[in-house]
C-alpha cells in the first residue's frame, strides 16, 4: 500500500541540488532513513565504549609469542603459581615467631575484633604446635610440616610482610588472582598471556589445575583465572580434576582428520574475511585461534598428560602411588610436562573449598596445616628439583602463597585461627628470584606487617618484572580507560630479584 493512500503526501529533497530536483522521497523513508542514522550514532557510542571502534587490525593469532618490554631484565619465561588455598597460618609455615611462646594463652591488647572474620570468637594468643628449625646456608626458618621442601630453602626468596585488603575469601582470592578485590577482572595468568603469547602451538598457554578430592573449587569459582574484559583466548584452561581432563580431545567420530581439516580451513577462511572487513572486533581473532588450538591439542594433549611416559624414578620422586600425596603429585608432574612443552602459565590449587576442605583450619590447626602439608610438601620438593635438573628451574618462576594469612591469637571454641589480611608469607624459586633472602619484616607475634611491607600490586609489579614486563605499560584500553593488572599501584621488590 502506497503512503497516498493514507493521505500523505510526498516530501521533496531540496530542489537546489540537481541530482535531487526529481527524487522524491516519501515520510516513512525519510523516518526510516532518520532513524537509521539515529541508531548508527548510537552504535558508534558503544563501539567506542567497547573499545571496538577504529580499533587497530587484531592480530590473526594473539598467542603468538611476544617479546618482553625489557629482555635484558626478563629472568623468567614461565610460571608455577602453587596456590594453597584457604590462607595458610604464616607462623605455623614459615615465618616463625618465638615470641609467640612467650605470650601464649596471654590477651593480645587492643585487638582489633574486626580483623578476622568471626568477630565473636576472638581467644587469646596461642603458639605454634609445630616445632621450626633453620635450614640451608642461609639458614632459613621452617615448620616440621614441611620435612622436603625446608631442604630447598637456599632456592627460595621469602616474602614474610605480604599484605590485603580483605578478611573474606572471594574479595581475597580475586585480590590475590585478579589485582582488585572484586570480579571480572583479568587474572595474572591471563596477563602474562596477553603480554608474552604462548611459546607452544598445540597446547594451551595457561592453564589451571583444582582439587582433585572431591573438595570443590575455591571460592569465585573460575573467575579466579578468567580473562576478564581481555580476549577469552587469555583465560585459563581448567583442567578437569575427574574423568577427561579436557573436553573434546577426541576428534568427532562422525568424520576423519581430512574432514575436520577441511572444516576448519573454511572456518578459518569465513572468520579471516570477517576480521578484515569488521578490523575492530577484538575477539575474533581469539575465536579463530581457539579452534585451532582445540583441532592441534588433539595431538599433544593427551601425551603431555600421560604421565607414564615418566620414569618410575620420576614417578615416585614426586609421589606417584604415595596415598598421601599421589593426587598432587599427579598435577605438581603435568604441570612440569606443560610448562616444558611450552604452556606459558600454571596454576595448581591445594584445597577447594572453604572450613576445613582447605587450609582454612579455623578448628584445628595441627590436623588442617599437617594434612594439607602431608598432601603438597613432597611433591611441590620434588617440583623444584626436577626442574633444576632440567635446567628449568633457572627460567622458570615458582610461586607459593594464599589469599592470606593467620592471626596469632586461637579462635574460640577449637584450636584454629581466624583470617588475617594484615600479614602473611609468599615465597618465590626460580625464574630470577634471588634465593636464600628473606625481605620484610612481621611484629614479634607475627600479626602485622611492619616493616618493607609487600602489597598484593607490589607482588604482581614483581612477578611481571621478572618475566621482562612493565607492570605501568602492560595496559589494555577497555571503556574508555587503560587498565592494567596492578591498578594505580604496585613497585617492584627489587630486593628479591638476582
Amino acid at each position: 500500500m502506497k503512503e497516498a493512500e493514507f493521505g500523505l503526501p510526498p516530501l521533496f529533497l531540496p530542489a537546489d541540488n540537481p541530482m535531487n530536483a526529481s527524487l522524491p522521497i516519501h515520510r516513512r523513508q525519510l523516518l526510516q532513513r532518520a532513524g537509521a542514522g539515529f541508531g548508527g550514532v548510537a552504535l558508534a557510542s558503544l563501539l567506542q565504549q567497547e573499545n571496538l571502534l577504529a580499533a587497530a587490525p587484531q592480530p590473526l593469532d594473539p598467542l603468538a609469542p611476544k617479546p618482553p618490554h625489557d629482555p635484558k631484565r626478563a629472568k623468567a619465561k614461565r610460571v608455577i603459581w602453587l596456590f594453597m588455598n584457604g590462607g595458610p597460618s604464616q607462623v605455623d609455615t614459615w615465618n616463625y615467631r618465638p615470641e609467640l611462646e612467650k605470650r601464649d594463652g596471654k590477651e593480645l591488647e587492643g585487638f582489633d575484633k574486626n580483623t578476622g572474620f568471626f568477630t565473636n570468637q576472638v581467644g587469646p594468643i596461642m603458639k605454634s604446635p609445630f616445632q621450626f628449625a633453620q635450614h640451608g646456608e642461609s639458614g632459613a626458618w621452617a615448620s616440621e610440616i614441611f620435612p622436603h621442601m625446608s631442604k630447598h630453602v637456599d632456592k627460595m626468596a621469602f616474602l614474610h610482610s605480604c599484605h590485603t585488603e580483605s578478611n573474606n575469601h572471594s574479595p581475597a582470592l580475586f585480590m590475590v588472582n585478579c589485582g582488585l578485590p572484586k570480579m571480572g577482572f583479568p587474572c595474572v595468568g591471563s596477563w602474562v598471556t596477553y603480554g608474552l603469547g604462548s611459546e607452544s602451538r598445540d597446547l594451551p598457554a595457561f592453564i589451571v589445575m583444582s582439587d582433585p578430592k572431591g573438595r570443590g573449587l575455591p571460592k569465585g569459582y573460575s573467575q579466579n583465572w578468567g580473562a576478564g574484559f581481555l580476549p577469552s583466548v587469555y583465560q585459563g584452561t581448567w583442567l578437569k580434576p575427574t574423568g577427561d581432563p579436557i573436553d573434546n580431545l577426541k576428534p568427532p567420530a562422525t568424520m576423519d582428520v581430512s574432514q575436520q581439516r577441511r572444516q576448519l580451513d573454511l572456518m578459518k577462511q569465513l572468520n579471516q574475511f570477517h576480521a578484515e572487513q569488521n578490523p575492530g572486533e577484538a575477539d575474533l581473532a581469539a575465536r579463530i585461534e581457539s579452534f585451532e588450538l582445540a583441532y592441534r591439542m588433539q595431538q599433544a594433549a593427551p601425551e603431555t598428560l600421560d604421565i607414564t611416559r615418566e620414569t618410575k624414578e620420576t614417578q615416585e620422586l614426586y609421589g606417584i602411588g604415595d596415598p598421601d600425596c599421589e593426587h598432587i603429585a599427579k598435577q605438581c608432574l603435568i604441570a612440569r610436562r606443560f610448562l616444558e612443552r611450552g604452556t606459558r602459565f600454571v596454576q595448581i590449587y591445594s584445597g577447594g573449598m572453604e572450613n576445613e576442605r582447605s587450609w582454612d583450619g579455623h578448628k584445628d590447626i595441627v590436623k588442617n596445616h599437617a594434612g594439607f602439608a602431608k598432601e603438597t610438601d613432597k611433591p611441590i620438593a620434588a617440583l623444584l628439583q626436577d626442574l633444576e635438573a632440567r635446567g628449568l628451574l633457572e627460567d622458570t618462576l615458582v610461586v607459593w602463597g594464599g589469599e592470606f594469612g593467620r592471626l596469632p591469637i586461637v579462635q574460640k571454641g577449637g584450636t584454629g585461627r581466624d583470617h588475617n589480611p594484615h600479614c602473611f608469607t609468599v615465597w618465590m624459586a626460580g625464574g630470577g628470584a634471588k634465593g636464600g633472602t628473606s625481605y620484610g619484616i612481621t611484629d614479634e607475634i607475627g600479626h602485622k606487617a611492619v616493616d618493607d611491607k609487600v602489597h598484593i600490586n607490589d607482588l604482581h609489579a614483581t612477578i611481571l618484572d621478572l618475566l621482562g614486563l612493565d607492570h605501568e605499560r602492560l595496559t589494555y584500553r577497555h571503556n574508555g580507560r587503560d587498565f592494567r593488572l596492578t591498578d594505580v599501584a604496585g613497585h617492584v621488590v627489587h630486593d628479591v630479584i638476582a
